[in-house]
């Protein structure tokens, strides 16, 4: 009896073939409240809720009920083109305005000291 003739023929297959991982959707996709990016929503709305409650006039519950729906349309439009834009703007934020053509020891702006004293 030949050795390749004990193991079944789908289990060889699938032994030669890669296996195949399931990921789900629900763990990579970005937190959104509201349409928008979460902690921009929330912060929204603890400003709203701040602005009404520090006035305590019928004015300032109805400037800050449009004012916090405005910021959730606004947000939840950012938030359909681009769900991680807050990230990336900070990060584009942490970014010099220029860096010089230099390379090596050069680059950092500095220039090396010649000898060893």
């Amino acid at each position: 009896m030949e050795a390749s003739s004990a193991i079944p023929q789908f289990l060889e297959r699938a032994m030669n073939e890669p296996e195949q991982t399931i990921m789900r959707t629900s763990l990579s996709r970005p937190q959104q409240l509201l349409g928008g990016d979460r902690e921009m929503v929330i912060m929204a709305g603890l400003g709203a809720a701040m602005l009404a409650v520090s006035v305590m006039t019928f004015v300032s519950f109805l400037l800050a009920i449009v004012g916090f729906w405005t910021l959730v349309i606004v947000l939840a439009r950012i938030g359909k083109a681009d769900p991680m834009m807050r990230k990336v703007y900070s990060r584009h934020l942490q970014y010099k305005d220029f860096y010089p053509a230099k390379s090596g020891v050069t680059g950092f702006g500095k220039t090396p000291k010649r000898g060893w004293r």
